[in-house]
């Protein structure tokens, strides 16, 4: 277990464990959204049990930083929506 890093031009420099791509607010998601329990984030994507406990624990020790990467990807997944040109039907 290292800890909870934030590098700039790594996933956008959102909390993440460190020397793993895998962020913060992905395994609060995986937890408390699709009903993943800690044990299985922790086999199925091959990461320390404790590292996912210390991912859910800055998550709740920084819930508004949080909801700011979560509104920011929000506004990145619409403008890349609006960017999409539009199906030509003959």
């Amino acid at each position: 277990m290292d800890g909870i890093v934030k590098t700039d031009g790594v996933m956008g420099g959102q909390p993440r464990i460190d020397g793993r791509r895998i962020s913060v607010l992905q395994i609060y998601e995986w937890v408390n959204e699709e009903g993943m329990n800690p044990e299985t984030v922790s086999s199925e994507f091959d990461v320390a049990l404790a590292d996912v406990h210390l991912a859910l624990s800055y998550y709740y020790d920084n819930v508004g930083e949080m909801e700011d990467w979560r509104e920011r990807r929000k506004a990145r997944i619409e403008e890349s929506e609006d960017e999409q040109p539009s199906p030509k039907y003959a």
